[in-house]
Formats: C-alpha cells, structure tokens, sequence
C-alpha cells in the first residue's frame, strides 16, 4: 500500500488498485475522501490538489458551461454537467472528472454513454463515450490536459474535445474535432469556431470587469 500526504488528506493506495476496474472500486469505498480530484491515467493514478485559480480556470469554466448548459437545455439536446461528474471508458483506460461533460439524448438511447447509479443511489458515473469534454488548462495539469488526455479522449471516440487556456491573455479556445487519425482542430473564422456537435459556432471573449478583473464571454450564433 502506498501513502500519500495532500495537504491535510492522507491518502492510501491499496496495492490491489492496478487497473481500471479496481481503481473503480476503490473510489467506492466509504473511506475514501469525498470530491478527491483523483483519475486513473493509463496505469497511473493522478491527483492534483492545487487550490484552482479564481479566474484562469475557475471563472472561465463558469462562464462556458452556464452559456453552454442554457444552449443545451433551450434545445433540449441531452445534458451537460460541469466539474464533478466522473468520467469513465475502459477503451482509453482512464477515469476521472473533466471540467464539463455533454452527453446527448441520442448517445444514451444508443448506450454509446451509460449512466451508472451509485451504490448509495443517483447517478454518479458516464460510463462510456461522451458527445463533447471540456479542459480548461491549469499549471498542474497541463500535461494531463494537452498530451495525455488529448490521446486518450481520442482513443475514447470522444467526438469533440474543447481545449481552453487562459493562464496568458489573450485566453486560447480550440474545439478538436476527431478524425480517423486523431483531433484536428476546427479552423477558426475571426475567432469563431464551428461545433458539429452543438450545430452553432462558438467564440470566446476576454475582458476587464468592471473591477478591472479579468472575464470572459462565451459568445454564440
């Protein structure tokens, strides 16, 4: 068993966590930190305890999925959730929480994505192939977010992955579209980009707030 030290949280691996389907369970056990920011990577186990950024990550991950979750609800396209909602595909061999998932009516009716129940009720898990994750880039992860994701979410079937940096200003937004021989990026006009899976085209905007803060728009047509 391996023992690691988080700030105040002590976290024991078990020995037998060395795949995906037992790092499963060991997120199950009643004794495991609740919200731990944990994934299971292609035979490793990841976890990123560093406090989130109040604007490069935080706040523009608000803005893109209030816009996109009142897209998605207006035109009642399936569901979208934000940070929390954990992640799995045996196929890519990972598991995790990426900052948004949007899983779509017809991708539940086909079970390309399976909603799985808890074992102490709800849902708690996608288990399968999501319509479209969303990464917003933070200095611990990116690695994670820009290599091993970008591969994995590939070999997921993933068909779109939204990348976005906002750690430099002006903030970088890509929607990667994939193809048969990985992600391509989606050609930008005038800084929009086009999604096939929301069938609308998207551009982000950064700004100063009245307080002189950074913030951004998700701007849509």
């Amino acid at each position: 068993m391996s023992t690691v030290v988080l700030d105040t949280v002590e976290l024991e691996i078990p020995s037998w966590v060395t795949d995906l389907n037992s790092f499963r369970r060991w997120l199950d056990d009643p004794e495991f930190p609740e919200k731990l920011p944990v994934w299971w990577l292609r035979g490793k186990v990841w976890v990123d305890m560093s406090k989130e950024q109040a604007f490069s990550h935080n706040r523009v991950r608000t803005r893109i999925t209030s816009v996109l979750d009142q897209l998605v609800a207006d035109e009642d396209l399936g569901v979208l959730w934000s940070d929390g909602m954990f992640l799995t595909n045996a196929d890519a061999d990972i598991a995790g929480n990426p900052d948004a998932i949007f899983v779509s009516h017809e991708a539940i009716a086909k079970h390309r994505a399976t909603l799985v129940k808890g074992r102490r009720g709800g849902v708690v898990e996608v288990d399968g192939i999501p319509d479209m994750v969303l990464e917003v880039v933070s200095r611990s992860s990116v690695k994670k977010d820009t290599q091993e994701l970008f591969d994995a979410y590939w070999q997921a079937g993933i068909p779109e992955y939204w990348l976005v940096n906002a750690r430099t200003s002006p903030a970088t937004f890509d929607i990667w579209r994939h193809t048969s021989k990985g992600y391509s990026a989606v050609r930008k006009k005038a800084g929009w980009a086009k999604s096939s899976v929301f069938g609308k085209t998207f551009c982000l905007v950064e700004y100063k707030d009245r307080s002189k803060l950074p913030a951004y728009r998700l701007e849509v047509r």
